[in-house]
């Protein structure tokens, strides 16, 4: 497979990049759990079949201490015992929010009501812009075909 576009090496798409990555920083730097973050990061990337994503943020998160069992089970978070209910409600949050073309009513009242009630009004913040963000990554490295395997933890650091 051959990347569509270099979008590091064209001026308009690597402003732009400046500004994801700083707005990933800044959801970084917030009070949501990091695991929590690496979890939501992987889930979105499995349902969007961003394969660039997947292999940064799992290894990102093995490098800051994840567990393999736990990289392996996110696909299968409802039915694994690995996860606390925290995790649990934002990675729900994760895949109401990434698939809103399949609810005609997007995020369920349930769904938010759960991830508000593990999570303090600033932490939702995060999660919901880190939701938003993930999702736009993937949609620039499936759209441009950027290849999966080449990510090194600390790479865009």
């Amino acid at each position: 497979m051959d990347i569509r576009l270099d979008y590091f090496g064209n001026s308009a798409t690597a402003k732009y990049m400046k500004y994801l990555q700083s707005a990933g920083k800044v959801l970084l730097d917030s009070t949501l759990p990091i695991a929590t973050q690496h979890l939501v990061e992987i889930r979105a990337s499995q349902i969007n079949g961003c394969g660039f994503c997947l292999d940064m943020h799992t290894k990102e998160a093995a490098h800051a201490g994840e567990t393999s069992l736990r990289l392996n089970l996110v696909a299968a978070w409802r039915e694994a015992t690995v996860f606390t209910e925290a995790e649990r409600a934002a990675l729900e949050l994760t895949e109401q929010g990434t698939r809103l073309a399949d609810a005609a009513g997007g995020v369920t009242d349930e769904a938010w009501a759960d991830a508000a009630k593990h999570h303090d009004e600033d932490q939702l913040a995060a999660l919901v812009s880190l939701i938003a963000l993930i999702n736009t990554w993937n949609r620039l490295n499936v759209i441009t075909r950027q290849p999966a395997g080449g990510y090194e933890p600390g790479q865009w650091a």
